[in-house]
């Protein structure tokens, strides 16, 4: 089970976004928040209130609990650059059917590495 620390760690870098961002949003200086994605701090309750709606995500997951997160329901946001959700589906869509199978194992594979 991941920590809480890595888990907002790897949301906030899913969404391409620095600390500063995230600690302003928190009202935190940012030496607070890396302090909270290094381990080096307590995360207060309230922090993981207010980035559990700044994630779009419950609490569970943040805590561990719910591994359901998939990312944003929204395929038009950024998804990584400039690239959205929609374009990597729709990339996807052209592929024949060998070539999407070929994919879902590559992602599987790759996957299996990281959990």
């Amino acid at each position: 089970m991941k920590e809480l620390r890595t888990i907002i760690r790897d949301l906030r870098e899913d969404k391409d976004l620095n600390q500063k961002t995230v600690a302003a949003y928190l009202d935190v200086a940012q030496q607070t928040y890396s302090n909270y994605e290094n381990g080096h701090r307590q995360i207060p309750i309230w922090v993981i209130l207010k980035l559990s709606k700044y994630y779009n995500v419950s609490t569970d997951y943040l805590l561990g609990g719910d591994a359901g997160y998939l990312g944003s329901a929204n395929l038009s946001r950024k998804y990584l650059g400039n690239v959205t959700m929609h374009d990597v589906v729709y990339d996807i869509q052209k592929l024949n059917a060998r070539d999407r199978r070929d994919l879902l194992q590559y992602i599987r594979f790759l996957k299996s590495g990281k959990e």
